[in-house]
């Protein structure tokens, strides 16, 4: 299993939504952590941000780059504003 490692904006963004909802991403990131082809179907690379994965929970994105080892969340965001 590769480590996961938080940005600080990721983290407030997971302390600022409700708690069922944090707790169903950090789920799902410990589900790609654990095995990538489980969420196969919800990852997909950034077009222009090389190396940038985002994984999709329902209406929220994580941005995460990926390095084969440790997985790291850079941001967590509603759909409309995870791209900017």
């Amino acid at each position: 299993m590769r480590s996961v490692v938080y940005s600080k904006q990721a983290l407030k963004a997971l302390r600022a939504m409700p708690t069922n909802t944090a707790k169903l991403i950090v789920s799902k990131v410990t589900q790609y952590a654990a095995e990538p082809t489980a969420q196969a179907n919800n990852v997909t690379a950034l077009k222009g941000q090389p190396g940038h994965h985002r994984l999709r929970v329902g209406d929220w994105r994580v941005i995460f780059s990926d390095d084969g080892e440790v997985i790291a969340i850079i941001k967590i965001a509603p759909r409309g504003a995870a791209y900017d």
